[in-house]
């Protein structure tokens, strides 16, 4: 009988050791990943208040993109390996940078400025959290978002050119809105992939979700903004 029990009882035993080492990972996936981003976005804000410090102007939509795209890129490369968080933090540096003149801008020029600024900053903080602790306590899962949002992705991208010839403010309002629901998909999407084990490098989950709050940020000070401008 004790043979017997052993054979039964084996299958279970490894398939609850694969269990707790899928968990185990996961988890450590997702504490990687929050510590990583807790630091970047220390640091990129740290970068936002040398060039705001050093009243540094604005970089430009090329510099801002190639800079943007090619750190973008490196990370990428190097997402393997240790050399990849020093790409982190210079792709997550260098935004900072280029968002010193943003800040300097609202500051000095839209009455009330600093005020925009730390409501911007508090409702991207509770976006995020509100988001992610709906993901980590229901544990849904949003990998079904995926096809939307790269379509919503390409849709946006098509009305941003459109907006390059339209100088209106109800369009652009409406694109920066769009931008905040469809960064906030993003936030769903990456977080519901890494405790489902889609997402295993926590070092493009880092940028990911870092790009999400970038991009949320900005265009809520821009929605805020243009109220008051």
């Amino acid at each position: 009988m004790q043979p017997d029990r052993i054979r039964r009882d084996g299958p279970t035993m490894a398939y609850t050791d694969a269990v707790q080492e899928s968990a185990l990972a996961t988890n450590k996936v997702l504490r990687n990943t929050y510590m990583l981003l807790s630091m970047t976005l220390l640091f990129s804000a740290a970068m936002a208040g040398l060039s705001m410090a050093l009243n540094l102007p604005y970089f430009g939509p090329m510099i801002t993109l190639v800079g943007y795209f090619g750190l973008l890129f490196l990370t990428y490369k190097l997402k393997n390996s240790a050399a990849g968080i020093i790409a982190v933090f210079a792709l997550t540096g260098f935004m900072g940078l280029t968002l010193g003149p943003v800040l300097t801008f609202y500051l000095t020029t839209i009455p009330n400025g600093g005020e925009l600024v730390l409501t911007a900053l508090g409702a991207t903080g509770l976006i995020f959290v509100g988001l992610s602790t709906y993901v980590l306590t229901t544990k849904k899962d949003f990998s079904f978002m995926g096809g939307f949002l790269m379509v919503g992705m390409l849709g946006l991208l098509a009305v941003i050119v459109i907006g390059l010839f339209v100088n209106l403010s109800a369009f652009q309002m409406a694109i920066s809105a769009g931008v905040v629901l469809l960064m906030g998909g993003f936030i769903l999407y990456e977080t519901s992939s890494i405790i489902h084990g889609g997402q295993t490098n926590y070092i493009l989950a880092t940028v990911s979700l870092y790009v999400s709050l970038y991009n949320i940020f900005i265009n809520l000070l821009y929605l805020l903004g243009i109220n008051r401008d």
